[in-house]
């Protein structure tokens, strides 16, 4: 099958001549397929009987109600409701729809005082039925294959056996994101296509296993559902068609036999037109690597960013298909805020020790494989899905996040769906979301998320057999049914600050603090005022403020050493350069990129900052 494929440049099919490409759409597979094995339940035997239940019942074709998958998931296929309604969830952060439309959403969602107005509520919800059914059965990518396994391509999640040493678990193929991967979307459909295609076949056209009949023809309405995973394009310099408007058009119209008096395919004609044409995205993650642009900084100390790859494709890829991956970039604070990042697809991977900062609204972000890091994200308007991640703090705003493989890690979230946590964690703390920026409150309404409803403490557990049953932890202890993960204790919250003078509206959290978190951020400053009450009354000559200055600092440094700040200070800190007075802020390359300073662990420019910003009091408090 491989060597069907085209070659490794993926834009060497595209570039030739008068060709017809088709390739498979990134969103379904990024954002869609599930990081996790599917249920039994989900197989191509049960979809092939879904198929055939939902054409031969009313209420259920061409569009699909909750209540009706409710009953199909639960009655038919023994899926739990809270799993039934996670794929329908799913399903319904893929399809497109207006910001304003997502918020009118939410706010309904919101007015729902008990479960009966809840469901009322989502009875509301449709989703499309062909291109539902095609969704759920790419599922199966990322299920584990016994035959693949057994020759060492990939073996059952290594963390659920023990939490062995990053090698094992970072082993190239064992943990490879086929999420990311176009070359695995590409292999997959190649390979399932005639799955696909007899799912979309009519139920006049199946044998009584559900297959597809010897001289079976496909619809082209039925075909049009196929939009939702294959696009592509007859020239690289025109549009992106959805993969029904190439078929009925010359040349492929021919080539795919579709007769414009029956408005079908046949079904054989179709499989092998399409395989033919297919070729791997030339706005995936390969041809990014392979052609992207490549993004430079102003201020970094020399060989601290020799390994990063910090590349986009944003200026050239359609709505939905622009993405920035960074890779490598170690002992860095890195921020941005920019149209440029707007919609964007975002891939951390391999980070360590950074401090990274996208002040932007997003479509997805994907931290993979990163460890002692703290991501601080604009809102995202899909999801936010950490993987293989070590101690590292994730602060956003998204419709969904989820979790996998990780340990130590910390999210602070604002979610209107339930933190997805999948097998392998150990040792996640959920927090509420506790920090602001300027634009904030703007960017969250361009991305359609509200400030409600909120679920960031109601995590739904989902193991390689399905969902978890637990009870939800408190505040103040971890979760004795699985010990996977903990709720943020009061006593250890502090809020973050975004360290960046930018224009904007929004000068607090959106939407409050819980209370508890209120309350106990309250009692730190308290404390300060406390202490600044004393300092006051002290009546200290201008030696004694000088001596206590001196000690409080002192203190501060040795704090900042023992919890690890150290970096991130050194960081933010204003430094001089030849020529030029203190560096005072964030500073742009030619791509409008921002870094707020280089890596100089100089304790005589901590303790300068620190003096002159009197930030200690003020840190003790809030870290």
């Amino acid at each position: 099958m491989e060597q069907r494929f085209p070659g490794s440049n993926p834009l060497a099919k595209t570039m030739e001549s008068g060709s017809v490409c088709i390739w498979p759409r990134m969103g379904p597979f990024l954002l869609g397929a599930l990081q996790v094995a599917p249920p039994s339940k989900l197989g191509l035997h049960y979809l092939r009987k879904m198929a055939l239940y939902v054409r031969t019942r009313d209420g259920c074709f061409p569009i699909l109600s909750w209540p009706m998958w409710r009953h199909i998931a639960c009655g038919k296929l023994q899926l739990t409701e809270d799993l039934a309604w996670l794929y329908f969830e799913t399903f319904d952060l893929l399809t497109s729809r207006p910001p304003e439309e997502r918020l009118g959403w939410a706010e309904a969602l919101s007015q729902c005082s008990d479960s009966k107005q809840l469901e009322h509520q989502r009875s509301k919800l449709f989703v499309d039925t062909l291109k539902f059914l095609l969704f759920l059965y790419i599922q199966q990518l990322n299920r584990v294959s016994l035959r693949t396994s057994l020759i060492g391509e990939e073996w059952p999640s290594p963390r659920t056996r023990s939490p062995s040493p990053c090698s094992e678990r970072e082993s190239k193929n064992s943990s490879r994101n086929k999420n990311w991967d176009d070359h695995a979307h590409l292999s997959f459909v190649y390979s399932h296509l005639g799955d696909l295609l007899e799912l979309l076949v009519e139920p006049g056209q199946l044998s009584s296993s559900g297959q597809a009949i010897r001289g079976s023809q496909v619809s082209l309405e039925a075909v049009q559902g196929l939009s939702l995973l294959l696009e592509g394009s007859a020239n690289p310099v025109k549009a992106i068609h959805p993969v029904h408007k190439l078929l009925t058009k010359a040349p492929l119209q021919a080539q795919a036999g579709y007769s414009k008096l029956s408005r079908s395919f046949p079904l054989q004609q179709l499989l092998t037109c399409l395989r033919q044409n297919l070729t791997v995205n030339p706005f995936g993650i390969t041809a990014c690597l392979h052609s992207g642009k490549k993004l430079t900084w102003a201020q970094q100390v020399e060989g601290s960013m020799k390994r990063a790859k910090i590349v986009r494709n944003t200026h050239m890829a359609p709505a939905g298909s622009g993405m920035l991956l960074m890779s490598q970039v170690f002992q860095q604070t890195l921020a941005k805020d920019s149209d440029k990042l707007t919609g964007a697809n975002i891939r951390i991977h391999r980070c360590s020790h950074a401090f990274i900062y996208l002040l932007s609204p997003l479509r997805s972000v994907s931290v993979d494989k990163c460890r002692n890091c703290t991501l601080v994200l604009g809102p995202v308007e899909t999801s936010v899905h950490i993987h293989c991640c070590e101690d590292v703090r994730v602060v956003c705003v998204a419709g969904r996040v989820s979790i996998g493989a990780s340990s130590r890690c910390t999210v602070h979230t604002l979610t209107p769906t339930r933190p997805l946590l999948l097998p392998g964690n150990t040792g996640i703390t959920l927090g509420p979301f506790h920090t602001h920026y300027p634009n904030l409150e703007d960017h969250m309404g361009s991305a359609g998320l509200a400030v409600v409803p909120n679920l960031w403490d109601q995590p739904l557990l989902l193991g390689v057999d399905g969902l978890v049953p637990h009870s939800f932890s408190s505040p103040s202890s971890t979760d004795s049914s699985t010990g996977c993960y903990r709720l943020l204790p009061p006593a250890e919250f502090s809020a973050l600050v975004v360290p960046f003078t930018m224009e904007g509206d929004t000068c607090e959290v959106p939407g409050g603090l819980p209370p508890v978190y209120q309350a106990a951020l309250a009692q730190k400053e308290k404390r300060i005022r406390n202490m600044q009450r004393i300092v006051s009354d002290s009546q200290l000559n201008e030696e004694q403020q000088s001596q206590f200055q001196e000690l409080v600092t002192q203190h501060f440094l040795d704090w900042l050493r023992d919890r690890g700040h150290i970096q991130e200070l050194s960081n933010l800190a204003p430094q001089t350069q030849p020529g030029q007075g203190p560096y005072n802020g964030p500073s742009a390359d030619s791509d409008g990129q921002a870094q707020p300073g280089a890596i100089d662990v100089n304790e005589a420019r901590i303790r300068h900052a620190v003096e002159q910003t009197q930030v200690s009091s003020s840190y003790y408090a809030i870290c």
